[in-house]
Order: C-alpha cells, then sequence, then structure tokens
C-alpha cells in the first residue's frame, strides 16, 4: 500500500548473494538438526560453497566468511533491525553514523534476545541519540532487500520502522554514533543508504502527519 508522500523503491538482491544465502541456510539448519556424520560433513561442504561465493563477490576472505558464519546457529531465520522515527516541530529526529563516513540515518540497530521490538527501538533512541521516546505506531515491516539498500548483506533482514513520541532526553554521542539532530523533510542530510533510504524517510513523515495510515509490509 502507498499514497502520494511514498515512493517505495523495490529492488532485489543478485542473484549471487540470494545462492549464497540459501546455502548457508541449508547447511545451518542441517548441521542443527542433523545427526548423521555424513549429512553433517555434507551440510559443511555446502556451508564452505556458500563462503567461496561471498568471498568471489566481496572483499572478505573465505576465513573470514566461515567464521561469520559459525557464530549463526540452530533454525535459519531473518534477522531483525528496527528504526525509530521521532519528530519535533515536523522534523524527524537523525544520527550520524560513525561507520559509515559520517553519514545519517534513523536511530536504531539488531533487536536483542528478550526485548520485544518496542524495548528495542526505545533502547536504541536513547543509546545512540540521547533521547527518550515511546512507541506509538508501527509504521512499516519492510524485507531490507526489496528497499533498495546499499551494499547489499550477506544476512536476509527485515526492517521494522515504529512511530514514536519524543519524551525527553538531549542530544548526545555514542560509540556508534557522532551526533543527533532533528531534520525536516525538504532539508535531509546524506543518508546513510545500507540503514535508512530517502523513501522510508518519505513514509515516515506520512505517518507522523496521518497517524491513522495502515501499516506497510514487504
Amino acid at each position: 500500500m502507498t499514497n502520494e508522500n511514498s515512493t517505495p523503491c523495490r529492488s532485489t538482491p543478485p542473484q549471487w548473494l540470494r545462492w549464497a544465502r540459501a546455502l548457508q541456510a541449508l547447511s545451518q539448519t542441517g548441521l542443527h538438526f542433523g545427526d548423521n556424520p555424513y549429512d553433517r560433513e555434507r551440510y559443511e561442504q555446502v556451508g564452505v560453497i556458500a563462503a567461496e561465493i561471498l568471498a568471489q563477490h566481496t572483499s572478505m576472505p573465505v576465513e573470514d566468511v566461515l567464521a561469520m558464519h559459525a557464530r549463526e546457529h540452530g533454525y535459519a531465520t531473518p534477522k531483525v533491525d528496527v528504526r525509530g522515527a521521532v519528530f519535533r516541530a515536523d522534523k524527524i529526529l537523525l544520527v550520524r553514523e560513525t561507520l559509515d563516513n559520517g553519514r545519517w540515518t534513523l536511530p536504531g540497530g539488531w533487536a536483542d534476545v528478550n526485548e520485544t521490538p518496542a524495548q528495542a527501538v526505545v533502547r536504541e533512541i536513547r543509546e545512540e541519540a540521547g533521547f527518550d521516546a515511546v512507541v506509538t505506531n508501527v509504521i512499516a515491516v519492510y524485507d531490507r532487500d526489496a528497499q533498495g539498500h546499499l551494499p547489499p548483506m550477506p544476512y536476509h533482514v527485515y526492517k521494522l520502522f515504529f512511530l514514536c513520541a519524543l519524551t525527553g532526553g538531549a542530544p548526545c554521542d555514542s560509540h556508534e554514533t557522532s551526533g543527533a539532530a532533528f531534520f525536516a523533510e525538504d532539508a535531509l542530510p546524506e543518508l546513510s543508504q545500507s540503514r535508512t533510504t530517502v523513501q522510508e524517510l518519505q513514509r515516515c513523515f506520512a505517518h507522523y502527519r496521518q497517524p491513522s495510515l495502515a501499516t506497510e509490509f514487504d
């Protein structure tokens, strides 16, 4: 679902990345459930093939990819990234990323175990921007691949966007951010495309102006 304030950018990851993810998920899930030593050996070989595909198309050595995949256990599922849209005087809160050449993004990050999605985004806003907020609505549940984020990631990711109300606090830096400020929709800074896109911010502004909008998904 869309409206005049939202122009979604639909895209798909390159085929090599889809193959690598599928093979890695098959390997991880097979190793979790498999007991037969011969089957486990084959699942390990599948994991190596997935790592070789990623290494071939990125700057990561095969050993680093294998180490990254070794940290994943159990049935393979998408990761969850949460983002909070906080407004003040018709402007949206963004934070400056220290790991992306000072580009800006909505405060947020990976959801932690034993947190609800709302708890995770409130924590991220406080940690990255210094502000206290409460969640008032769900703006969107997106598949990261479908939203035009660059560069593509080795993991499959779902992105949850929440409309939040500012309750207190003051801007501060963190080990991940070097600034927090509010921006008008027609005066956005250079964005960290890996984390936040213009289209996603447009959707956030639309929900701020009309909170009754339905949640967008996929």
